[in-house]
């Protein structure tokens, strides 16, 4: 393959395109049945195109003192964004990647390699199933990112899975998922009141025409046990060329309202975006 020659190739769940960028050498997008999955400039991997994935950057350059490696486990894996974002931030973590789709993960292993001794490893699996088998206080990060198509999956989205969730971060340990939703916020609602049951401390991190409920769009869920610097938080990504604003504390709480937490026997796909919705941040 040529530095500028798209790559499009069936995979478990659709068909693939990896589309070079023409104003940068060495990035690509991938995209899942015309959906953008993930961007990736392969010479500056601290470089996060997408406006969620920026957001995600923030949090995880916050959950300890630069530089000092984390235990990362990653729930979805696309083009491994945000393990090579970690792997050059934070050198000498270890992160597991998990992702369903062996044909996606063939063709990112093979057209965007992730440099030898980086401490990322892929694993081919469900999720869920993958999470189920991990070990206990493992990982300081678990990172939701897991999407069918343009939705995040049922069972991403329980008390059940959320449990799991808990099982395996330390005591310290942060969770964070991207979302998406639009008013009247039903599906992010209940999400926030689901992972309410077993975190004590939460923040949504979102645009603020998507919380006024102007636009269908991305939103960070970060729950933890331990207090959160929202403060510098909101520094960051209020700073970005698309701020966002952080919710926290009584407004999070009012924002959940009289939401219920989802049960694994109810649980429902996140909505259909509208045509259009996702593009790059």
């Amino acid at each position: 393959m040529s530095e500028s020659t798209p790559v499009s190739r069936p995979v478990d769940h659709g068909i693939a395109k990896l589309m070079p960028d023409v104003d940068r050498e060495r990035a690509w997008l991938l995209t899942v049945d015309g959906s953008p999955q993930s961007y990736v400039d392969l010479d500056e991997p601290t470089h996060l195109e997408f406006e969620y994935m920026r957001r995600l950057g923030h949090v995880l350059d916050g959950v300890a003192r630069a530089g000092r490696p984390l235990d990362v486990l990653h729930l979805g894996g696309g083009a491994l964004t945000l393990p090579r974002y970690v792997a050059a931030t934070r050198p000498g973590s270890r992160q597991d990647v998990v992702e369903a789709d062996r044909g996606l993960a063939a063709l990112v292993g093979e057209y965007l390699p992730v440099d030898e001794g980086s401490g990322v490893a892929v694993h081919v699996d469900d999720a869920r199933h993958w999470l189920a088998g991990a070990p206990g206080d493992s990982a300081d990060v678990v990172v939701g990112d897991v999407f069918g198509g343009s939705r995040v999956p049922a069972g991403f989205t329980s008390v059940g899975y959320a449990r799991e969730v808990e099982r395996v971060l330390r005591a310290d340990g942060i969770y964070l998922a991207n979302l998406a939703d639009a008013a009247p916020f039903a599906f992010l609602r209940s999400q926030l009141a689901t992972f309410a049951t077993l975190f004590r401390e939460l923040a949504l991190i979102a645009e603020p025409a998507v919380l006024r409920g102007r636009r269908f769009g991305n939103a960070v869920l970060v729950a933890a046990h331990r207090p959160l610097d929202t403060a510098a938080l909101a520094r960051r990504t209020a700073a970005d060329a698309f701020p966002a604003r952080v919710e926290h504390g009584s407004a999070l709480r009012a924002f959940i309202g009289q939401a219920r937490p989802v049960r694994d026997e109810d649980a429902v796909p996140s909505p259909q975006p509208p045509d259009g919705a996702f593009g790059i941040g």
